[in-house]
């Protein structure tokens, strides 16, 4: 007979841990202390965080705060949200690691929060910390809080515009809290529209649609302050959007068209891949609690004893967005960040009537994925390509088996206390395997550093003059010049900035050969400068015989000097 564990029979051994303030403050103290420590704890890894994090530096070292600028060109790739936070942040504490993650930290916990609130308004106090123990013990919502990316930010905006909606519509929301929550809402698709564009109202209007059609709720768009709404909506975008438009009138085409259109229609970006590419992202990100995914999911379809249907809202942002980004011509692995809250909150609310058969099995997977973790663990020196890479891998090794370690303690853990008491079953889970994630990126960071260039960091700074050029010969590093406060020459490859350079061309140089020429007249007047360079194009300016020294050397790059 298949047996459920009810919230009545939560003591079937000891007090759970859900009716215990001492417990909960313990745990939330604890998960803060780690999430906060861990901002800092590593090195900016390039692309995205040495990106995002050198585009604030050169806002603040600019004072304009309206046109963004990488390597000091023109990027107009993505609104400003995420930039003016750090830029802000930098302001007011400095460059560094940690100042380059807090927003991206500071948008995971609101993410949680208003989760969990949201959870409570609608399904009570006990659905409310599950959601916030999955949510935060995610791996992937727990790993890209910790990544200066622009997914989170967007991820934790449209959380608000989603669970704003949620509380406005809820049953029971009286007239204040109906204008409120759609005032949050509106709100939420603003920023999130700040964040990385119009997907930010675009998909969750998508969602109403889709929502509305499905429960045929169409008296749903009379609830929606509209005009109070568009009002808010305009007055956090417009701004921005003109001056930026006024300053850069070349800028509408290439965000509006360029950016959204040809990003989704094709694969101009040359990130495109198979219709399955985000299954295996997701199967890995909603760990530990992939055992309940599909129950969860398919509990969403049950019609629910209130007018509002929350969990049909939630299943159809989950299995929309989840659409939208498998057909889209661009995709990249954190693209179905914004999901993980909806699906937290589905979980939260299939733990209170799961079968003990249910969250045992779910436990034995965790069980066995750190098992088997410990047995694949020493084969990670074995990834190295180069000699020089070893070091790196080996390094990984003994965070990867406390990883493995704590992962199958949780598990066991969970496995065990299943029908002894549900809620330390899956607490013990959601601790172990946020420190496994956690364990997983610090190993991760001897291999950041190498990739972000910083082990040369010393040997660069000591060439270094105020009026000292750096120049990038053939490739763009990503994440030096945040570290060395300084932008550098493009020259051959414009990378990224392709666009930038095509209406700043003085920026750059176009052509080896120039490059060639500018060195050698720098040599000449005994003028000093540096160059980061491709291992093949250190072995053609050898053939050309161009004077330099060799200050850094990897598998990844040349760093050269003009000799003295």
């Amino acid at each position: 007979m298949k047996q459920h564990l009810h919230p009545s029979s939560q003591q079937a051994s000891t007090q759970s841990p859900y009716d215990s303030p001492r417990t909960l403050w313990a745990v939330m103290i604890g998960f803060l202390i780690v999430w906060f420590y861990m901002l800092g704890a590593r090195t900016l890894v390039p692309t995205d965080e040495g990106r995002y994090a050198e585009m604030a530096r050169e806002m603040v070292a600019t004072g304009d705060w309206i046109t963004q600028r990488l390597n000091g060109i023109k990027y107009f790739e993505k609104p400003p949200l995420q930039n003016w936070m750090n830029a802000l942040t930098f302001s007011l504490f400095g460059l560094g690691d940690w100042q380059a993650r807090l927003w991206t930290g500071l948008c995971g916990l609101i993410g949680i929060a208003i989760s969990s609130y949201t959870a409570f308004k609608i399904y009570g106090r006990r659905i409310a910390i599950s959601t916030a123990v999955i949510l935060g013990s995610s791996f992937y919502w727990a790993a890209m809080g910790h990544v200066n990316s622009l997914d989170m930010g967007l991820s934790a905006m449209m959380t608000l515009a989603l669970c704003g909606l949620l509380l406005a519509q809820r049953d029971g929301a009286n007239a204040k809290e109906q204008r409120n929550g759609m005032l949050l809402c509106w709100a939420g698709m603003a920023l999130a529209t700040m964040s990385k564009g119009l997907i930010g109202f675009v998909l969750p209007g998508a969602v109403l649609v889709l929502y509305t059609i499905w429960t045929r709720d169409f008296g749903l768009w009379l609830r929606l302050h509209m005009g109070k709404g568009l009002l808010l909506f305009f007055a956090i975008t417009a701004p921005w959007f003109i001056l930026v438009w006024q300053a850069n009138p070349e800028h509408p085409h290439f965000f509006f068209i360029h950016e959204h259109f040809q990003r989704f229609t094709s694969t101009i970006h040359k990130r495109g891949g198979a219709w399955y590419y985000f299954v295996p992202l997701l199967l890995i990100g909603i760990l530990p609690w992939l055992g309940l995914l599909l129950q969860s999911l398919f509990a969403g379809l049950r019609q629910e004893q209130s007018k509002f249907q929350a969990k049909k809202m939630l299943l159809t942002w989950v299995v929309f967005i989840f659409f939208f980004f498998s057909i889209s011509g661009s995709k990249l692995p954190s693209y179905i960040l914004p999901i993980f809250p909806a699906l937290a909150i589905l979980i939260a609310c299939q733990l209170e009537n799961i079968s003990t058969l249910s969250l045992r099995i779910n436990a034995l997977i965790m069980t066995l994925i750190g098992a088997a973790s410990i047995f694949m663990t020493p084969k990670i020196a074995g990834m190295a390509k180069h000699v020089y890479e070893a070091p790196f891998y080996a390094a990984m090794i003994p965070w990867a088996y406390a990883a493995a370690g704590l992962t199958l303690f949780g598990g066991l853990f969970a496995l065990i206390y299943a029908q002894r008491n549900k809620d330390w079953s899956v607490l013990s889970l959601a601790i172990t395997v946020y420190l496994a994630g956690q364990a997983l990126f610090m190993g991760h960071d001897t291999w950041g550093k190498y990739n972000a260039g910083v082990y040369h960091l010393a040997a660069i700074q000591a060439e270094l003059k105020a009026d000292t050029p750096i120049f990038s010969v053939g490739r763009y590093e990503q994440a030096l010049p945040f570290y060395l406060q300084r932008t550098t020459i493009l020259v051959e490859h414009p990378d990224e900035m392709q666009f930038g350079v095509g209406i700043q061309p003085e920026l750059w140089i176009p052509k080896q050969t120039d490059f060639v020429l500018k060195w050698r007249e720098m040599h000449a007047k005994g003028q000093n400068a540096v160059a980061f360079v491709r291992q093949e194009i250190y072995d053609d300016l050898q053939k050309q015989n161009l004077p330099m020294r060799v200050i850094g050397h990897d598998p990844k790059r040349v760093i050269i000097a003009i000799p003295r």
